[in-house]
């Protein structure tokens, strides 16, 4: 993986977060900002990418041409990852995906945020209700695959 900062003093927000959709958009698998105190004591901002060694060039090009950066750092580094799926449960209040994540016997289960919140708003019903309600349906799924 490739890391990329930079850090702008003299942007909008709208055009940062335009920044990152174009970002998302052409690969980066992560895009976060940070409030950082610059030099001169002036407030900035710090954008972290983070991508695909076969994204960082389009990465690159992005930060150059949408932000006011004369230089970007890298770095690369190595992570590790839990397999995953993602599923499609039927509940009491309709369906909703549930992403399933596992690795040397770990397990993890996580609903997939939009589907509750749709969920939650049609019925009325406060999210993390349709949350838990999912989650056990994704735990189902997941003891029946173990089995």
């Amino acid at each position: 993986m490739a890391v990329l900062e930079t850090q702008v003093d003299d942007m909008t927000a709208q055009a940062i977060a335009y920044t990152m959709e174009e970002l998302l958009k052409n690969g980066a698998l992560d895009v976060y900002t940070q409030a950082i105190s610059m030099k001169k004591s002036r407030t900035g901002t710090l954008i972290t990418v983070i991508c695909p060694c076969d994204r960082q060039t389009i990465c690159e090009q992005i930060l150059f041409q949408e932000t006011s950066t004369l230089g970007i750092r890298y770095r690369l580094q190595e992570r590790k990852i839990l397999y995953r799926e993602i599923h499609e449960v039927e509940t009491e209040y309709g369906k909703a995906r549930v992403k399933i994540a596992w690795r040397d016997g770990f397990c993890t289960i996580q609903p997939e945020y939009e589907d509750c919140a749709k969920l939650a708003r049609s019925h009325n019903i406060p999210l993390i209700r349709v949350q838990e309600v999912v989650k056990l349906a994704g735990a189902l799924i997941n003891r029946r695959g173990n089995s």
